[in-house]
């Protein structure tokens, strides 16, 4: 997701099917929020955790140790300093020779002699590269009490962004013909050959541009990488920032070293337990009511720009175009193909995660779309939070791919490989990434999704799960649970829904905003009750997270990465 709280938009299909893709990434989103990791260690009959996998130290093994002694060779990047950090590509083998390098950068804290250590941030996706966000400015929303304690820091999962290797899902022009286009529901045996085709089309892909990645990019790997990333900072336990999808990485991480946990804050929380078919609904049924409450308080937020003088008219607004587009695509500047139900759908989606910074965008691009423009809001599906036809690639120039004169930039190795050991020297091997594009987001998130997530096998479970989705969520439901199709001849994890297994965790802070679309505040409060000990921060607000989009929030999260103060029962924060 995920901005820090949204998604980028990738390069992995053409414009032609953008807004289909959207919607595709947009329904996998929650996925990458819920992750359930393949667990390296094998899960239990009910899903859980065996026991032992949390008691063992991977880095006593000795097959391990040039990975975990490893020391970061950091240098100058901008304002930041950039280093590699060296992991194996597959934990139970990791003498093989095969490692993803990744990039890891940090902005050093302001006030070096009260420095406590350092705090590592996930931003969310997954897919999400979190040396460029933090770039970007993430760091901007950790508070200054924090910043003087800690080194903020942040790396690119192993596949994601500047990894070495990494993952992408086109490798040639045949990706462009072998999508063919669905309905949001799709109810003829003609349309759902067709949806199946689409889902087929992508993953095939996929495996052909990076089929031996793909069994090793999960979201339990990625957590070990982040124990690897805490021994190489010299920390001896880890304090830790999850936004949405990072709440999953960090789940993953209390669950296989709870006791290396330090502090943990899980914001725009997910719920482990559930399965596909419930995150499906969950989500789809958050964007709705998202949409509903955009109706509603449109004048709130955003006063004279809604597209609509009452809530009815924007509702009934937002009706004629999904009817219109659904008969005919609206037109775009620029682009053969227009924007159909599906691009309008991923627009109306993706505007609900800020409302604050996104509704003004989203009102204008509505008011366009009714006189017969869709550029404004194919903008929108594509991830361009302006709408103002400035592609995400034009605006980001020269924070994420420009060399620094001060250093590299954060694709580059800084030389961090393992003490004792050798440089990473991987080249793409047959059906290895080759050409991987500056945002390869989209391609992580499916990667990653349909990896953790177990799905079904038979199309038919997709099928029987169109109606409910319809019934709960309208067109939202059915697109997602349409878009998961993509999972269903996917390598396979070893995970299964289970609830949280940490024993011996320090209480961790879940931060559950009351109208999050993409993480449903139910799935915090399930989740802060599933951590011992676990604490519940509640934010009575629309959009998705809350930490960094208000002052009540920061000062809790604060205190308790700093001073470790607990949260109270029943603590809430109001706009």
């Amino acid at each position: 997701m995920i901005l820090p709280r949204t998604d980028h938009p990738g390069e992995f299909l053409v414009f032609r099917t953008a807004a289909r893709r959207r919607a595709l990434v947009l329904a996998l989103a929650v996925l990458g929020t819920t992750s359930l990791a393949a667990c390296t260690a094998g899960s239990g009959r009910d899903g859980s955790r065996p026991e032992s996998s949390a008691a063992a130290d991977p880095a006593a093994r000795p097959d391990l140790r040039r990975f975990y002694g490893q020391k970061l060779d950091w240098r100058p990047c901008g304002d930041f300093r950039c280093a590699t950090l060296t992991v194996p590509r597959d934990y139970d083998r990791p003498g093989d020779g095969k490692t993803f390098a990744l990039p890891v950068a940090k902005a050093v804290t302001a006030v070096p002699g009260k420095r406590l250590g350092s705090l590592v941030l996930n931003p969310g996706g997954p897919g999400e590269p979190g040396v460029r966000l933090l770039k970007d400015g993430v760091a901007d929303d950790i508070g200054k009490g924090v910043r003087e304690r800690f080194d903020i820091v942040s790396f690119d999962p192993r596949g994601v962004g500047g990894s070495k290797p990494a993952l992408t899902c086109l490798t040639d022009d045949r990706a462009e013909d072998e999508v063919h286009g669905a309905p949001l529901y799709p109810r003829t045996d003609a349309e759902r050959a067709d949806a199946l085709a689409d889902a087929r089309a992508t993953a095939a892909a996929c495996r052909r541009a990076s089929g031996p990645l793909l069994p090793h990019v999960g979201t339990d790997d990625a957590a070990r990488d982040m124990d690897v990333l805490r021994a190489a900072l010299g920390e001896r336990r880890l304090t830790y920032v999850g936004w949405s999808y990072g709440t999953s990485l960090g789940t993953s991480y209390a669950e296989q070293f709870p006791r290396r946990v330090r502090a943990m804050v899980l914001d725009g929380a997910v719920d482990p337990s559930l399965d596909w078919r419930q995150r499906v609904l969950g989500q789809s049924t958050g964007f709705r009511d998202a949409v509903e409450e955009y109706a509603d308080s449109c004048a709130d937020v955003v006063g004279e720009a809604c597209p609509g003088t009452t809530p009815e008219e924007i509702r009934t607004l937002v009706d004629r175009l999904l009817d219109r587009t659904r008969r005919e695509p609206l037109p775009v500047d620029g682009a053969e193909e227009g924007l159909d139900a599906a691009g309008l759908v991923s627009a109306l989606s993706l505007s609900m995660y800020t409302p604050e910074a996104q509704w003004e965008g989203l009102s204008e691009a509505l008011r366009a779309a009714d006189g017969g423009d869709g550029t404004k809001l194919a903008a929108l599906a594509a991830g361009d939070e302006d709408a103002d036809g400035e592609s995400d690639e034009e605006s980001d120039a020269g924070t994420s791919g420009e060399p620094s004169e001060d250093g590299p930039t954060d694709g580059e190795p800084a030389d961090g490989e393992p003490t004792g050991g050798e440089p990473a020297k991987d080249e793409p091997a047959d059906g290895e990434a080759s050409d991987v594009p500056e945002d390869n987001s989209d391609a992580a998130l499916i990667a990653v999704d349909c990896l953790d997530v177990p799905h079904p096998r038979d199309a038919q479970a997709y099928w029987d799960a169109l109606a409910p989705a319809d019934e709960a969520a309208g067109v939202y439901g059915t697109s997602g649970v349409t878009s998961e199709l993509v999972c269903k001849d996917w390598p396979a994890g070893t995970r299964r829904p289970h609830r949280v297994h940490a024993p011996g965790v320090p209480p961790v802070l879940v931060v559950g905003t009351a109208g999050d679309p993409a993480t449903p505040y139910d799935e915090a409060v399930s989740l802060a009750r599933q951590f011992p000990g676990g604490m519940l921060l509640s934010f009575e607000a629309p959009g998705h997270t809350g930490y960094g989009r208000d002052a009540c929030v920061g000062e809790k999260v604060e205190k308790y990465l700093v001073s470790l103060t607990k949260v109270r029962p029943g603590t809430t924060c109001a706009p």
